[in-house]
């Protein structure tokens, strides 16, 4: 009989606790994050201080746009490879609603069917996998848009340092949530990208001589990374087909929807968008030129050597028809290099002697460049000089050192920096 009275009672608590939980009314947005910090732009959000969160309104849902992470921090050594101002993933995301979820999934363009038909174009969508890269919960809401807490999100090893670590041999090393935080001085919100950052801490029994090398304490491995939410460009670019004799790289995908006679793998080369202001003359100026930033890390006389590699560009262009269509400058102290409005040449440094690469970020539907990105490793400047010292050997009879070696050094600067920036003008990926 006790049993029984126990039973009914916990049935009873459980059907109120369910019923109280039915009814009640989700927080709207306004109520939510009362007293927090905005942050208006692309997708609005939030900075709560005292829980050191922060929460994004999801204002666009099945609408395509691109995610990005890459590192802002690096570690430093060349043999491990994460360098600071490195670009990592690129990805076209959709946010889908599901109930009380949000999941945030990455659609597939290496398969694809150009076609009217919808079904058909439905039928390859539905034939190969799509990526979920994470499920938001509905925290609040208004008007369609939902609030969603983006710190789990953020805080996390999305460029893969405990994988580069452990390819490296250099440990096992895994993600310390208690030493890791929102980076605000580099969390910023624009019309048409929103960019957060964050400190992580990476923890674990160093192995590998490179770590201990550049980490003050190898135990704890802090560096920065950075994740970017950016609106596609606008429609009106025009693709161009891949032809191996044009020198530059594109990219690749099966269309499903091609004619029998036509090739079912179709390439289209990778370019900025470039247009001419009056496209009915032989040349002229574009309606928008492509500016690349130099790094204001750069001392001189590197800066200016850069400027000038950098300059020799517009040569080309000049010859394709185009007037002041390549230009240089100098990138705005409160500009951060990854934020993806910004080509950018940057100045890093390392313990040791290491490669500088040019890549881009592009659109994977199209090929369209939409930003280009040079890492240029500061130690090449100083090899080149000791190699002109050696081939010149300048000090015989206590003669001073000749100015002919630092501008040997400077020109092959301005080589390589010419030659970097040609890989992210084609997106051909290359290290020198």
């Amino acid at each position: 009989m006790i049993n029984r009275t126990v039973s009914a009672i916990l049935t009873l608590s459980l059907l109120a606790v369910c019923a109280s939980a039915a009814g009640e009314k989700i927080s709207t947005i306004e109520e939510k994050t009362k007293g927090m910090h905005q942050y208006n732009g692309f997708f609005p959000f939030y900075w709560d201080e005292a829980a050191g969160k922060v929460w994004l309104e999801i204002n666009r849902f099945n609408e395509e746009l691109l995610y990005i992470v890459s590192l802002t921090a690096g570690v430093g050594s060349n043999d491990i490879g994460l360098d600071r101002a490195q670009l990592g993933g690129s990805y076209l995301v959709i946010f889908e609603r599901v109930g009380p979820k949000v999941l945030m999934i990455e659609q597939n363009y290496d398969y694809r069917a150009e076609s009217e038909n919808a079904a058909e174009r439905g039928a390859v969508r539905n034939a190969f996998a799509r990526s979920t890269h994470w499920g938001f919960k509905v925290e609040a809401e208004a008007g369609g848009r939902v609030l969603v807490d983006a710190t789990d999100f953020l805080l996390r090893d999305a460029h893969n340092v405990t994988g580069r670590l452990k390819r490296t041999k250099q440990g096992s090393y895994k993600l310390d949530v208690s030493r890791s935080a929102l980076y605000l001085p580099r969390t910023r919100n624009f019309p048409l990208n929103s960019e957060f950052e964050a400190t992580l801490t990476f923890t674990g029994e160093p192995e590998g001589s490179f770590i201990r090398s550049v980490a003050p304490t190898a135990t704890a491995v802090t560096v920065r990374q950075h994740h970017s939410l950016v609106a596609l460009p606008e429609k009106g670019y025009k693709t161009r087909k891949f032809d191996p004799r044009a020198g530059v790289n594109g990219i690749t995908y099966m269309d499903f929807a091609a004619p029998l006679d036509d090739r079912i793998v179709k390439r289209v080369i990778t370019r900025h968008r470039l247009e001419m202001r009056d496209p009915s003359g032989p040349g002229g100026e574009p309606i928008e030129p492509i500016v690349y930033y130099i790094d204001p890390a750069m001392p001189e006389p590197v800066r200016s050597a850069a400027f000038d590699g950098a300059g020799w560009w517009n040569q080309a262009f000049d010859a394709a028809g185009y007037e002041n269509a390549f230009q240089v400058e100098l990138l705005p102290q409160d500009a951060d290099p990854m934020d993806i409005r910004y080509n950018v040449v940057n100045w890093v440094h390392r313990a040791n002697r290491g490669w500088s690469y040019g890549g881009a970020v592009r659109d994977p539907r199209t090929g369209e460049i939409l930003k280009g990105h040079v890492v240029l490793g500061s130690l090449r400047l100083r090899q080149d000089y000791l190699i002109a010292e050696g081939l010149m050997a300048p000090y015989e009879d206590g003669r001073q050192v000749h100015d002919d070696m630092r501008e040997l050094a400077l020109a092959r600067l301005r080589q390589l920096v010419a030659h970097e920036i040609g890989h992210t003008l084609g997106d051909a990926v290359g290290v020198n």
